[in-house]
């Protein structure tokens, strides 16, 4: 549409004109619904009111569109039997904009704190690379408070082959129906009843204690947090309980969500095994793995984020040399 009416087209075929008008209000929705579809099982019914503003907008402009095409040219040439309606755009669309980027992190970091009260992995299904396309749309709203009409749809085409690129090049990341299965709402445990005086968070605390102590039993006992794909479902399988229950005993007793919690038992043991002489002759990433970790990634994140150093500068202190 930028390109039919910079370029004068809209002069031979007036009919398209006007129809731009409410794309503004269209962006942040599909932006915004679009992370929803991911991070959700399903979208609330009362999605497509999402779109009402633009709906709204063709239906104030009908009386144009309905003008014969010399009219139309004319008015939209002249446009100030509009200008009042273009400056409330301008500031709506502005609006708009914060409104839906908002959502969209919002969203995301529902997502986020979900999956780290499941899973103790994130890196396959934590959703960072949705992150681009929230930024991407933050900077084409940006560009839009400064009316420049070539800087905002340069930025866009940008934004277009950004997205194109992350999408092609790592193929798989847009799986969503893979995405889904692994969703929190979509998880169904074995015991599926959770008792009543547990669903509102009545716990003892001698009955805390006492799933909490075979919670730490069966971690360092059988090293369940060296099982990369480790997750709430099997541990609480494992003790016969339920995962929100031990997901509430864990944020009780530990102050800690279930991917913290195991991620720490896993520094430990990679620390643990770093020092002893046997293990000179293997490598920092070999024994990270060999903790329960799947990526180098994530191991160096969260080593830096429980000790407050890298791997390295550990290894240093204790006069280690593992490559």
């Amino acid at each position: 549409m930028f390109v039919y009416i910079f370029s004068g087209e809209y002069l031979l075929f007036p009919d398209l004109l006007g129809i731009e008008k409410a794309f503004p209000f269209i962006h942040g929705p599909i932006l915004y619904l679009y992370i929803e579809s991911l991070t959700r099982q399903k979208l609330n019914k009362y999605w497509s009111l999402h779109f009402l503003a633009a709906a709204i907008i063709y239906c104030i402009l009908y009386d144009f569109f309905i003008l014969p095409p010399e009219e139309k040219i004319k008015t939209y040439q002249n446009g100030k039997s509009y200008l009042e309606l273009r400056k409330v755009l301008n500031i709506l669309m502005i609006i708009s904009g914060i409104i839906y980027i908002s959502l969209s992190l919002v969203s995301l970091k529902r997502y986020k704190s979900k999956i780290s009260n499941q899973y103790s992995n994130l890196e396959k299904i934590n959703l960072n690379w949705a992150y681009y396309l929230i930024i991407g749309m933050l900077i084409i709203w940006l560009c839009v408070v400064t009316k420049n009409d070539i800087l905002i749809f340069t930025s866009v085409v940008v934004f277009v082959l950004t997205a194109a690129y992350f999408g092609i090049n790592k193929v798989g990341i847009l799986n969503i129906s893979e995405l889904k299965n692994n969703t929190l709402e979509n998880i169904q445990p074995e015991n599926k009843e959770v008792p009543a005086k547990y669903q509102k968070s009545h716990l003892s605390d001698e009955k805390t204690q006492l799933i909490y102590k075979r919670l730490v039993n069966k971690m360092e006992s059988e090293k369940l947090f060296t099982d990369p794909e480790l997750n709430l479902n099997l541990v609480s399988s494992l003790l016969e309980v339920h995962p929100n229950l031990l997901s509430q005993i864990i944020n009780t007793v530990e102050n800690k969500n279930f991917y913290d919690y195991v991620n720490t038992y896993r520094i430990s043991e990679f620390k643990r095994l770093a020092v002893l002489p046997e293990n000179e002759k293997f490598t920092i990433l070999s024994l990270a793995f060999e903790s329960g970790f799947n990526s180098k990634t994530s191991f160096n994140r969260n080593f830096k984020k429980y000790e407050k150093k890298s791997p390295r500068e550990f290894l240093k202190e204790q006069n280690l040399d593992l490559k």
